[in-house]
């Protein structure tokens, strides 16, 4: 069977959001309301934002507006990899915050810990693995990375299992691994839009109003009060028709603060777009694996995988024993490109089954399922950054970088906090002592500088992984600058 073969029947929608269980479409806004707490968005920033406020304060009256359906963009496209780390990596926030290092760590551990504990508390089925991840080399200049990732990441507390050939072949048996690093805490396996629909569920429980379908198209402080006491109205429309065609309003909200968690999608608030790019990103799920298929390769332990190179693939194991396979590209497209359309891109769709076949050659024959993109919010430090607007009366998150569905609990945390939700007035906390909470990353350039910048990063990326991993000129300059980074 040939590529196009494997990938003649793929669905082009998110395999994730195709189960079952996914419920039918809540009610949308429906005339003017008043609440404490707007969140705009129904993704995990603003489902996480809304539970946690409920929980610190239950007397609070809370409203979710999601623009579409819950879950329906990242939360709802991701690879399922929920993880410990705030920084996307060990490495990337001890070049960034050593002084805050091993605090961040913790953190980072208390926050998954909390996230675990939070689906067992709601009763919230999202066929949660505590399987840990495993980063396997597949050349041999990625082997020496491995085990310094190894030495670091035992300074800071955590301990990883470094895997030889034989060893890591026994673990999920490729003929292209040379060595795997498994890391059997740091990362637990998710249904991601079981995730999102479960929080959701969660919220309403608490007493949140949810309004699906609901695009927040305008915010503004309402006149007649000093600035810090000033509430922020929001306008809402419905979603433009398939034919293009604008919608009428369907209503406001008024609200004492605002909590901001729209991910990659064009923000409502101006300064965000300076800092945030949206990057496709793309993933394949085979049919299932039948029981030769899956002794073929072992992977008993389900662990979630990656490879090491800048162009890396991410891919683990459904719950029906599927295999989900993306990463390697991360495109971006002019003017901060952002359309339904492009969540489709055949030509990375062949690519990605290529590299599937090459490391699992035992399993050709196998086809497809389904073939989707979706948007990751990247910024140049590659994991969250935070702030406020309005006078300290919306709170923002963004920039995760695909590091969002556990990273997002910690963001809604520090929402809050700066919002201060559940704290005595001027009070700090530990999140919010943070260099990472207090800083900003660098802005992108304005186009067609931005375009120029990230399609040279992304092809001297390429080269560097032909090139044995050694980074040109123009990475080194980035390295440098702390703009270093890989796909």
């Amino acid at each position: 069977m040939n590529v196009a073969e494997s990938l003649a029947d793929a669905a082009p929608e998110p395999f994730w959001l195709q189960d079952p269980a996914r419920p039918g479409a809540g009610p949308s806004l429906a005339g003017d309301l008043t609440c404490d707490l707007a969140v705009i968005g129904g993704g995990y920033s603003g489902l996480w934002a809304a539970l946690r406020a409920k929980e610190r304060d239950p007397s609070l009256d809370v409203v979710v507006m999601e623009a579409g359906r819950i879950g329906a963009a990242a939360s709802g496209r991701n690879g399922g990899f929920c993880a410990a780390s705030l920084t996307h990596g060990l490495e990337n926030g001890l070049g960034r915050w050593p002084d805050d290092a091993h605090t961040l760590e913790r953190l980072g551990w208390d926050n998954l810990r909390a996230i675990g504990e939070t689906l067992a508390r709601y009763g919230i089925d999202a066929e949660w693995e505590t399987t840990g991840e495993m980063s396997v080399a597949t050349e041999e200049w990625q082997v020496p990375l491995l085990q310094e990732a190894a030495e670091k990441a035992y300074e800071h507390g955590w301990e990883p299992v470094m895997l030889g050939p034989e060893a890591v072949r026994a673990e999920v048996d490729s003929p292209t691994y040379l060595a795997g690093l498994w890391d059997r805490d740091a990362v637990a396996m998710v249904h991601p839009a079981k995730l999102a629909w479960g929080l959701a569920d969660a919220c309403r429980s608490l007493g949140v109003r949810v309004f699906e379908n609901t695009r927040v198209t305008a915010l503004r402080p309402e006149a007649g009060a000093p600035a810090r006491s000033r509430r922020l109205r929001l306008t809402a429309a419905a979603p433009p028709r398939r034919d293009g065609g604008a919608r009428g309003p369907l209503g406001t909200v008024s609200a004492r603060s605002v909590v901001l968690g729209t991910g990659a999608f064009p923000p409502i608030l101006r300064r965000l777009r300076h800092f945030v790019v949206p990057v496709y990103d793309y993933a394949l799920v085979t049919e299932p694996l039948t029981g030769a298929q899956r002794e073929a390769i072992g992977w008993r332990h389900r662990q979630g995988l990656g490879d090491s190179a800048n162009q890396f693939h991410y891919y683990r194991l459904t719950s029906d024993d599927r295999i989900l396979w993306g990463g390697y590209d991360a495109v971006y497209h002019f003017g901060n490109g952002f359309h339904p359309g492009l969540e489709r891109r055949p030509s990375t769709y062949a690519t990605l089954a290529r590299h599937f076949f090459a490391t699992f050659p035992q399993l050709e024959g196998v086809r497809f399922s389904n073939a989707w993109g979706g948007v990751i919010d990247t910024c140049s430090r590659f994991c969250a950054f935070y702030g406020t607007a309005y006078d300290g009366g919306l709170a923002y998150a963004a920039g995760y970088t695909g590091l969002g569905v556990g990273a997002t609990r910690f963001g809604a945390d520090v929402m809050l906090d700066l919002l201060g939700v559940g704290l005595a007035p001027g009070e700090e906390t530990e999140r919010t002592r943070l260099a990472m909470v207090r800083s900003k990353p660098v802005p992108f350039p304005p186009e067609p500088l931005r375009y120029g910048v990230i399609e040279l990063t992304r092809r001297e990326i390429a080269r560097a992984d032909r090139n044995a991993g050694r980074r040109g000129l123009w990475l080194r300059t980035l390295d440098r600058m702390g703009l270093g980074f890989d796909s």
